[in-house]
């Protein structure tokens, strides 16, 4: 009988890249995670997180605009938009019967809904209903769909969204999951993961020079809606040098393998 775990069922997640032109070029927000979340704790991020079951709900289809008709895919962009409200305060949404999202006026009477949706005391459901709004999802672009390896003992099965902020919705961190935030230009966020001043998880870094070779938001948005998304599930190598992360060469990342450092035994 073996001794090797079962592998765990990767949990349905989304990541949102909140992007701006900011004076040098290109900017995304980015969020510090909490020392003490089970999940790259402290580490520079993107907005996201795992699904709820309420993101499922087909109750919410006639709250959602432009939303994908797979019902996977549809929680996905509903999880990105609501982990981007609950995470960072900006809400990609608009009043029914509006093609604009809502000014960040509107946004400011919102904000006191955070954190309770945060707890679950007020459903997603509820607070669309009861604001009479319209969840954004046409405003998303997919970017890059990435699975935990077996290997590990938390796995995600996250898709990775662009969208534009708007400009008069402020983005601040909550606090809870996420205790700092910052606009940054992808190549300095990579620059600042190598030389160590900040923690870049694997698929974060790889995805933040993805975001790189876009000079700006346009760039970003016309680059993804080009792109083929290639499912990303990474695995391990053993060579004769030591152990390597690899991704497929076909998901167009600049890099599809990394040594991993070794461990003290």
């Amino acid at each position: 009988m073996s001794d090797k775990p079962i592998p765990s069922e990767p949990k349905p997640a989304a990541t949102i890249l909140l992007l701006r032109d900011g004076d040098a070029g290109l900017e995304v927000f980015m969020v510090v995670r909490h020392h003490q979340i089970d999940f790259a704790s402290g580490a520079l991020v993107f907005p996201g997180g795992k699904a709820d079951p309420q993101d499922f709900d087909n109750a919410l289809i006639p709250f959602l605009r432009g939303a994908n008709d797979h019902d996977d895919m549809r929680a996905a962009q509903v999880s990105a938009i609501r982990e981007a409200f609950e995470e960072c305060g900006i809400l990609l949404a608009r009043e029914a019967g509006s093609d604009d999202i809502i000014s960040g006026t509107r946004l400011a009477t919102l904000q006191q809904f955070r954190e309770p949706m945060n707890k679950g005391e007020i459903s997603l459901l509820d607070f669309l209903q009861q604001q009479k709004l319209q969840l954004a999802c046409d405003q998303l672009v997919h970017f890059a769909h990435w699975i935990t390896p077996p290997m590990m003992p938390k796995r995600f099965d996250t898709h990775f969204y662009l969208a534009i902020a708007p400009a008069d919705h402020v983005a601040l961190h909550d606090g809870y999951e996420s205790v700092d935030s910052i606009w940054i230009a992808p190549a300095a966020a990579v620059a600042e993961a190598k030389s160590g001043k900040r923690t870049v998880i694997f698929p974060t870094l790889r995805n933040l020079e993805k975001l790189a070779d876009a000079a700006n938001i346009g760039q970003a948005l016309d680059n993804a809606k080009r792109d083929e998304i290639i499912p990303v599930l990474p695995w391990t190598e053993r060579r004769e040098d030591g152990q390597y992360l690899c991704i497929p060469v076909e998901a167009g990342y600049a890099i599809s393998e990394e040594k991993m450092p070794e461990r003290n035994s």
